[in-house]
């Protein structure tokens, strides 16, 4: 017997050449792919023939919240209460089921960029990373943030969705809410100690949460190169939800890593991304699809304003030539809708085979794992496979028919 196992299918994606090409035969051992193509397949493998198909990479989604929204809240917004109505167990089940929905939507490969929730301290997504790697439930790998960091007020404190009570849902240094400099050093100590991969901060107001202007920055220069200078040191990488211009500039300037949305950056702005190397995770399906119908209307009249200039900011910032990997922001989109996306990026301006870079190596060189991304030999067996050609049609990888993680076949249709 062995564990070998021979993809055969149509086509492959070529990312790093930018071309499909044809046939595809992909040999798989120990969760690694072994040969591309080879001249002769070993015999003694088990073959799966998926037709007329084509095989891609594993998609990365940088920016979801796989404890929020899924089952029991599956389009758009989750309950403004969430914070207060589920306890820790309970978030971590439903999140079991985004986890695997989202593997089986083909993205093998995910940031979890937390909220604001009361723990107990608790970094729950650090904990389902850990059950996903060994076995116990189904889904992507996850590069998780523990608790988002944000000052008191800010976007990511329980003013989002809906206002709360003074002392309902009280959150510590350690939960995320941190003001000044000493504080955000302890806050960024403590999700690195209990396993965080990447800190996500709150750097300008947002859309979906009362009290804050979503261009407003919020985070002081000195918090900001406090937080920076934390992570760095124990090289880990910073990630800023940012909207407003002031605050994106800000983070640039402080080290920031990589920039969420940057729904109101300047030209000037987008030229300091560039020529800092800062990447952007733009989020921006949420234009479309992010169901608006039942958020107050204040919300609304922020969403109305923002988002059509996120979409020309985006669309500047392709043409600028700034490192823009994938994200959904989910379940802000529900969760499995990640591929529409891609479809996002395209409509903005870039060309198919520029957005499944976007959502394959971009993402990895974000997350820095050379080990992933590419259909090459030596790197982890994460496969996909979508009907037709995505180069031509970036809607293709709407469709997917086969998943493979680590040399696992999780969906094969």
């Amino acid at each position: 017997m062995t564990d070998a196992i021979v993809l055969r299918a149509g086509r492959w994606v070529d990312v790093d050449a930018g071309r499909v090409r044809s046939p595809a035969v992909v040999v798989v051992e120990g969760g690694r792919i072994t040969a591309l193509n080879p001249a002769e397949p070993p015999t003694a493998a088990t073959e799966i023939d998926l037709g007329d198909l084509t095989l891609l990479p594993g998609l990365m989604d940088m920016e979801i919240n796989l404890l929020i929204g899924g089952p029991d809240n599956p389009t758009g917004l989750p309950n403004p209460l969430h914070g207060v109505q589920d306890d820790p167990v309970y978030r971590t089940l439903r999140a079991t089921v985004n986890a695997r929905t989202t593997l089986l939507a083909g993205f093998t490969t995910v940031r979890n960029l937390g909220l604001m929730v009361k723990t107990g301290g608790y970094l729950l997504d650090v904990d389902l990373a850990r059950a996903i790697d060994q076995g116990w439930a189904a889904g992507p790998r996850i590069v998780a943030a523990g608790h988002a960091i944000t000052p008191t007020g800010g976007h990511l404190d329980p003013t989002m969705f809906q206002r709360l009570a003074p002392h309902i849902m009280p959150l510590s240094v350690e939960e995320g809410i941190a003001n000044g400099v000493p504080e955000v050093r302890r806050a960024v100590r403590y999700q690195i100690k209990h396993g965080a991969g990447v800190i996500k901060i709150s750097a300008s107001g947002g859309v979906m949460s009362h009290g804050t202007t979503a261009g407003a920055q919020q985070y002081s220069d000195e918090e900001l190169a406090a937080i920076v200078d934390e992570a760095h040191r124990a090289g880990i990488k910073v990630a800023a939800h940012a909207h407003g211009d002031a605050g994106i500039r800000a983070c640039i300037r402080a080290g920031v890593d990589c920039i969420e949305h940057g729904s109101l950056a300047s030209d000037e702005t987008i030229q300091l991304m560039v020529d800092h190397g800062t990447f952007l995770v733009p989020t921006s399906y949420l234009s479309e699809g992010l169901d608006l119908s039942k958020a107050p209307p204040a919300l609304q009249r922020k969403a109305a304003e923002v988002f059509p200039r996120a979409r020309r900011t985006l669309g500047k910032a392709i043409e600028a030539g700034v490192k823009i990997a994938c994200g959904t922001d989910a379940p802000a989109i529900p969760h499995g809708h990640n591929a529409k996306e891609l479809w996002a990026l395209v409509d903005r301006g870039m060309t198919p085979m520029q957005a499944l870079r976007a959502a394959t190596v971009t993402s990895a060189e974000l997350i820095d794992a050379d080990d992933r991304g590419r259909l090459a030999p030596g790197l982890l067996a994460d496969i996909i496979a979508v009907p037709g050609d995505p180069s031509q049609d970036i809607t293709a990888v709407q469709d997917v028919r086969f998943v493979m993680k680590d040399g696992q076949i999780y969906k094969n249709d």
